[in-house]
C-alpha cells in the first residue's frame, strides 16, 4: 500500500472560532499524534483530503503528511478518525496517527468472497460471520481486503481464522472463530401428521 502526499500547515489557534475560519478558507483542523510523536495541531485542505479518500481503494488510508511551515517535515501517518458534516458529509476534522514503515501495526481489513459456493447451488445460504478481521503487519503490507474463495464450500463447510493466510500478514485471534460458513436455510417447523386434525377438532368444539 503506497502513501499519498498531503500538504499540511502548523496552526496555533484552537477552538470553534478559528476552526470556523479555517473551514471558510477551505481547510479543516487536524491533529497529528503517535507513540514517538508530540501532539501537533495542523490544518489541511478539505478538498485535497476528500479527494484522496475517494481515490483510496484500500481499507486504510496511509498518508505522507508534508508540513510546509515551521520547517519542512514529512510524517508517515494513518488516518485514524474522520469527522464529517452531518448534511454535506464533507470532512470537518481529522486525526492522523504517526506510523513507522519498519514497525508492524494493528489494522482492520474487510472480508470479501469470490466464487459461487456449491452449497449455495444445493440450497444453502452463504453467511459472512466476520466482515472485518484484525490484521498485524507492516504498513506497506496492509491488504485492501481479505479475499476468500468459497467455490468449493458445501453445506456445513466453514472457513476459520486459522485457515486464512496472506503474505506478510498475521491474523491474531484468541480462538479459532468462524469467518464464513454455508448453512441450511431456516425452515418453519411443520405440524406432525395428525396434529392438524386435532387442532381442527378443537376449533369445532
Amino acid at each position: 500500500m503506497e502513501l499519498v502526499d498531503l500538504k499540511a500547515s502548523l496552526r496555533k489557534e484552537t477552538g470553534n472560532g478559528p476552526a470556523r475560519t479555517l473551514r471558510r478558507e477551505g481547510k479543516i483542523p487536524v491533529v497529528l499524534y503517535g507513540p514517538d510523536t508530540e501532539n501537533t495541531k495542523l490544518s489541511v485542505s478539505a478538498h485535497d483530503l476528500q479527494y484522496i479518500i475517494k481515490k483510496s481503494k484500500g481499507s486504510q488510508l496511509l498518508v505522507n503528511l508534508l508540513v510546509e511551515n515551521g520547517g519542512q517535515a514529512n510524517h508517515s501517518v494513518m488516518l485514524k478518525e474522520l469527522q464529517v458534516h452531518p448534511v454535506s458529509r464533507a470532512p470537518i476534522h481529522a486525526d492522523f496517527y504517526a506510523i513507522s514503515m519498519d514497525r508492524k501495526i494493528h489494522v482492520t481489513v474487510p472480508v470479501t468472497t469470490t466464487g459461487f459456493a456449491k452449497g449455495v447451488e444445493a440450497g444453502g445460504i452463504l453467511q459472512v460471520v466476520r466482515r472485518e478481521l484484525e490484521a498485524y503487519c507492516f504498513p506497506n503490507k496492509i491488504p485492501d481486503s481479505v479475499e476468500l474463495d468459497v467455490t468449493d464450500m458445501e453445506i456445513g463447510d466453514s472457513i476459520h481464522i486459522e485457515e486464512i493466510e496472506a503474505e506478510g500478514v498475521e491474523f491474531p485471534a484468541d480462538v479459532n472463530f468462524t469467518v464464513v460458513t454455508v448453512s441450511l436455510p431456516h425452515r418453519e417447523e411443520l405440524p406432525e401428521e395428525g396434529e392438524e386434525e386435532e387442532e381442527l377438532e378443537e376449533g369445532l368444539e
